[in-house]
């Protein structure tokens, strides 16, 4: 009889991994479905963008509204119905986030999942509920038979409808299973510990999703005849031109071999200094007084939190034709100078490169501070009575201990060489100086947000992102050859 209860349970326990797994499916569909324009349950009418995701749409009325404020200027449409709109919309992410927190606690011990599985139910209904509001709303719409705001019916209506209900469906199923256990129940819940990491890097894997993968979406631009406002179809397709034209045009290849020269010496001189945090961070813990050190550390951090905004104000009141240097030069040494030397154009890798390092040394700083504090104090002892002083130490113990996190920053510095990012050298370019300052990331923005050649400037964006790939790759193989370790 035991035999037999027991193995009822463990068949039952069976078939709930099963359900489990599946919800589990669907609830991370049903997640990431909030961030995709295409699958907005409520684009109730054509003339709401295609940009508009569930999650922007529930965060902003502005953008749920964006191309359709003149009709309701006009009164072609009632300003309640897309406030309903966003209230419905909102509802329908709050249930899907009462399935996300029923679906992590899924991964815990029986009492967890006898708790935690009832909040899939209550989000399922709640995204129900937005839903039917979702669908009064398309109503309205189609009751105001207008040929200005004409009335859609979302396919992204039909996707979150089917993913309710399968939470539901599931999610009831289990309760049968685990209610029957719930006299076995342990003490107090408990979640193993992998899935506790797991569960504290999930808010940055969604991070990464939204900002990371997620705009890949956006390389289907490079294969139409697109410009601003327009729409994507067949029409507009043209397959591989951009590609074939990004390199048959004299002036874009020489345009495109110019800002990569640029990319590259910057980021070139950047890889060849990237030892100095490191030589920063092991002087600065040389230091005897900590009073000092701090007002040190303190000074070097801080620039990294200004904006390059704030960096160039900086600049400019001590570089400009009526700056400090030029002020000092001529009200106290009596030297006449007038030189504007953030329009010069001489030096101006070297000037990036200064600005840079100055803005960020102290806040790179900070890891090899935090390694250098990880290292074992008996290596520092076992030198000193071998009659080591301190540069030995530095040089015996302190550096071979950092050359790992050296190595890792390196290879990701390496991965990196064609980002430079953007914020510097658009605030510090100007017409004297643009030749030499151009790197990739301004050349991506000026050509497709200054000219408006938005297909060429995601090719050149994709061809970006496939050499940063394979260049990270070959660094990886490169370091597991030679020393035998790798990031990858």
């Amino acid at each position: 009889m035991t035999r037999t209860i027991t193995n009822a349970r463990e068949s039952g326990e069976r078939s709930g991994s099963k359900l489990m797994v599946l919800n589990r499916v669907v609830i991370i569909l049903a997640c990431a479905a909030t961030f995709f324009p295409g699958l907005y349950p409520g684009r109730v009418t054509t003339e709401i963008s295609r940009n508009t995701s569930l999650l922007t749409a529930s965060i902003s009325y502005d953008s749920l509204v964006s191309n359709i404020s003149r009709a309701l200027k006009k009164g072609w449409v009632s300003a309640s119905t897309f406030q309903l709109l966003m209230v419905a919309s909102i509802i329908v992410l709050v249930g899907i986030i009462l399935c996300a927190i029923g679906g992590c606690m899924s991964v815990g011990n029986h009492r967890m999942r006898y708790v935690g599985i009832r909040f899939p139910i209550i989000g399922s209904v709640v995204m129900a509920v937005g839903l039917v509001c979702i669908y009064v709303c398309h109503g309205q719409i189609v009751a105001a038979d207008t040929e200005k705001v004409p009335a859609n019916f979302p396919v992204g209506f039909i996707v979150f409808a089917v993913m309710a209900v399968l939470i539901l469906l599931t999610s009831l199923a289990e309760l049968r299973i685990v209610l029957p256990l719930k006299s076995d129940l342990e003490p107090k819940m408990q979640m193993g510990e992998k899935y506790h990491l797991f569960l504290l890097f999930l808010p940055i894997l969604a991070l990464v999703f939204a900002f990371s993968y997620l705009p890949l979406w956006g390389w289907r631009y490079a294969f139409f005849d697109y410009s601003a406002g327009g729409t994507l179809s067949m029409d507009n397709f043209v397959g591989f031109k951009w590609f074939t034209y990004l390199f048959q045009n004299s002036a874009t290849r020489s345009d495109l071999f110019r800002v990569i020269k640029n990319t590259l010496a910057l980021s070139g001189i950047g890889i060849v200094t990237s030892w100095l945090p490191m030589i920063f961070a092991i002087f600065l813990t040389q230091i005897n007084s900590k009073g000092f050190r701090r007002v040190v550390q303190t000074c070097t951090t801080i620039p990294n939190f200004l904006g390059w905004v704030i960096v160039y104000a900086v600049a400019l009141a001590i570089f400009s034709t009526d700056g400090f240097i030029n002020s000092f030069l001529s009200n106290v040494l009596g030297i006449a100078s007038s030189t504007n030397y953030l329009m010069n154009s001489s030096h101006m890798w070297l000037k990036m490169w200064l600005w840079g390092t100055w803005k960020g040394l102290g806040w790179s700083a900070i890891i090899y501070i935090s390694s250098i504090t990880g290292i074992d104090p008996t290596l520092y002892e076992a030198a000193t009575m071998d009659g080591a002083g301190r540069f030995a130490k530095i040089w015996y113990v302190t550096i071979p201990q950092l050359a790992p996190t050296f190595f890792v920053l390196l290879l990701m510095s390496i991965a990196n060489v064609l980002s430079n990012g953007l914020d510097q050298y658009l605030v510090f370019s100007n017409a004297a100086n643009m030749s030499a300052v151009e790197v990739l990331d301004l050349y991506v923005y000026n050509l497709g947000i200054g000219n408006g050649q938005i297909p060429l400037s995601t090719v050149v964006g994709m061809f970006k992102s496939v050499i940063s790939v394979t260049l990270l790759f070959a660094a990886n193989g490169v370091s597991k050859r030679l020393r035998g370790e790798s990031i990858i």
